[in-house]
């Protein structure tokens, strides 16, 4: 037992709460301040993009590879809005191209698999990650998960998303969305990193962390994950890779978790977070939330189990 572990079971339960606001807000200030030097140069230089009508220049590219898998080629600039934007502008995308609903499922898993990896993947290579290895992961996983399903799924005989229209914008309306989402942005990280911190800082002084670590165990087990990364796992499918990576980032610096722990973590929440918020906004339109949530979980298990097959074959 650590020094502040022995000192903390001698506080009260009012004690323990202060030191729990004492030790989080200044590590959850440091740590937004981290979160939005990437989230926010990032966000702009995609609505750049968006503007220039660069990202429509790639997906007419694109198209082609997205057919090979059974997709029609406007599904490559569904992919790429996710990919450098999120999940609502994805969604917008979607409906104003009037596919199928057997097409919306299969893109809306690709999405979610492959969304805002420009600033997850920055996010990531700070706990350690190649970001070559992350690109070609949430990729390649994105892909092999379109081909599959679409091989799974019955034939489409449910009518098409309705279609909506979208006009392109002049810079200053884009930029004054892009300000106004932005600061929303900044609010959230915010307030979210901050109410984060203190809260793992109270399950941990009131040993409630090592209770959700016991009682996650055998499924822990099962998805080749160490018992030290269930509360980040939580974090990830419940908040969001991005607030996940820093709770994991803070509890490796605190040696709360090793660096071999985190990696297999990060391998996993790479193609398997967010299982909340993000199926919802799809489920909105239509898509089941089965198909968006079991395969993407099995999806990272697969990938944690290959990883830990790649050390082995490196250490035998």
């Amino acid at each position: 037992m650590s020094v502040n572990q022995s000192c903390s079971s001698n506080l009260s339960g009012k004690d323990k709460l202060r030191e729990a606001v004492k030790l989080a807000l200044p590590k959850a200030f440091t740590t937004t301040k981290w979160l939005l030097s990437i989230m926010l140069p990032v966000s702009f230089g995609v609505m750049l993009l968006n503007y220039t009508g660069v990202l429509a220049l790639i997906s007419s590219y694109l198209a082609p590879v997205f057919e090979l898998i059974g997709l029609p080629g406007e599904s490559a600039f569904v992919l790429l809005t996710s990919i450098f934007t999120n999940i609502y502008t994805a969604i917008a995308v979607i409906t104003s191209l009037g596919l199928e609903g057997r097409v919306v499922t299969i893109l809306a898993i690709m999405c979610l698999v492959a969304h805002g990896f420009i600033i997850e993947t920055a996010v990531l290579k700070k706990t350690g990650l190649s970001v070559v290895r992350m690109v070609l992961l949430r990729l390649l996983g994105s892909f092999a998960m379109g081909a599959v399903l679409n091989s799974l799924l019955p034939a489409d005989t449910s009518t098409t998303i309705s279609a909506v229209s979208i006009k392109s914008e002049p810079f200053s309306v884009m930029f004054l969305a892009w300000l106004q989402s932005s600061g929303i942005l900044v609010i959230k990280v915010v307030v979210l990193i901050a109410l984060l911190m203190v809260f793992q800082k109270i399950l941990e002084l009131f040993g409630i962390i090592k209770w959700i670590s016991k009682f996650l165990k055998p499924f822990q087990v099962v998805m080749g994950l160490p018992e030290s990364t269930s509360f980040s796992w939580i974090v990830a499918n419940t908040l969001g890779l991005a607030y996940g990576s820093a709770i994991i980032m803070e509890q490796v610096e605190e040696g709360k978790m090793t660096t071999k722990d985190a990696d297999l973590l990060n391998h996993h929440i790479a193609v398997s977070h967010s299982q909340l918020e993000d199926p919802l906004l799809f489920a909105a339109i239509g898509v089941p939330l089965v198909w968006m949530i079991i395969p993407r979980l099995l999806l990272g298990i697969i990938v944690v189990w290959l990883c830990r097959f790649e050390r082995f074959l490196r250490s035998a």
